[in-house]
């Protein structure tokens, strides 16, 4: 198992970053998990690359998972209906929280 740490930015500057970070376990065999217990800033672009990273390893039959999720990340995986393309599950309503812990990007 190969593990990934996210950080603490998921903005659309470290985007690039992210993705080159991410790039050498597209192929790789092994689970890979990526801990986001540490981000804390997240915009769209971050959450692009994310789901391309599993979307492209789920499709070679490659397991992917999201360890540690930071209410951050939660917050806008759920508010853009990403959280079952990341491996988070379905949106549970009674368990939102607060849209203003989401940095709105525009």
């Amino acid at each position: 198992m190969d593990t990934v740490h996210l950080g603490d930015d998921l903005g659309i500057e470290a985007s690039t970053g992210l993705k080159e970070r991410l790039a050498p376990f597209l192929s790789s065999a092994h689970a890979v998990v990526l801990d986001a217990a540490d981000v804390r800033r997240v915009h769209t672009a971050g959450l692009q690359v994310l789901c391309a990273f599993f979307a492209s390893r789920a499709g070679i039959g490659h397991p992917t998972e999201l360890r540690g999720c930071s209410e951050a990340l939660h917050d806008a995986a759920r508010l853009l209906g990403l959280g079952t393309a990341l491996g988070l599950g379905a949106a549970d309503p009674s368990n939102a929280t607060d849209a203003s812990t989401v940095e709105n990007g525009a």
